[in-house]
């Protein structure tokens, strides 16, 4: 199963020529780029292991993809994701997010059907990978 979340989920992964163009598109915005990675990429899992510091006043993008490259070689087996960070009073958030790795294996997420009081129905997503210990999800 292929996790799907971010700006350009649903495309090819990248190639380096593009996760260049794209954070150059956010530097030119403004937008500060960040890597981070994680071995849980739940859905609503937004507290991912940062690599590095945020790249506030970064006028090149390769910058970035050379960090993407490092945190590549360090955490091959892990989902990694380059993030734009808008600072712009006002917006304050993210404005951009796309995965650049991911395991070779996704084994995906489950849904878990509980049945409450009365005829209430509450749904879990829960990752098939988080079933093993950190460090031990991938490869």
């Amino acid at each position: 199963m292929r996790v799907t979340q971010g700006t350009f989920s649903f495309l090819p992964d990248f190639t380096d020529e593009q996760i260049h163009t794209q954070a150059q598109y956010a530097i030119d915005n403004g937008w500060a780029v960040s890597v981070e990675y994680t071995d849980d990429p739940h859905p609503r899992n937004t507290y991912w292991e940062m690599w590095g510091h945020p790249m506030f006043d970064n006028p090149d993008a390769a910058a970035a993809v050379f960090e993407v490259n490092e945190c590549r070689k360090a955490h091959h087996s892990k989902y990694i994701r380059v993030i734009a960070f808008d600072p712009s009073p006002g917006w304050e958030s993210i404005r951009m997010s796309f995965i650049v790795n991911r395991p070779k294996d996704e084994p995906g997420f489950r849904l878990i059907r509980e049945e409450k009081e009365g005829r209430s129905i509450r749904y879990t997503i829960q990752s098939y990978a988080s079933d093993r210990p950190e460090g031990q999800r991938y490869g």
